[in-house]
């Protein structure tokens, strides 16, 4: 396997982790009605490669899911996510 792909996957891994940190982390805060994280800011870890695993993470724990600010670009991310390693994986 090309190396460059380990760097792919592992930058996937992760901004995930992070993706699925800083939701979790702004349920709770809604909770407790603390500090949230800001939308913009998951929507860009969202951008950058951490769609799917917030997307799965925002269902598993129902946080965010009436707002359609999120539940629309957050799939197309992911697709478009999939779609990209696929490629790269076919073509690297």
């Amino acid at each position: 396997m090309n190396p460059i792909l380990y760097v792919i996957l592992g930058y996937l891994a992760v901004i995930s982790i992070i993706s699925i940190i800083i939701t979790v982390h702004d349920k709770a805060a809604a909770k407790l009605k603390n500090r949230r994280v800001p939308e913009k800011t998951l929507l860009l870890f969202g951008l950058f490669g951490g769609a799917t695993a917030m997307f799965i993470t925002m269902l598993l724990i129902r946080h965010k899911t009436k707002h359609a600010k999120f539940m629309i670009p957050l799939p197309i991310f992911a697709v478009i996510h999939i779609v990209a390693v696929i490629l790269a994986f076919m073509y690297l």
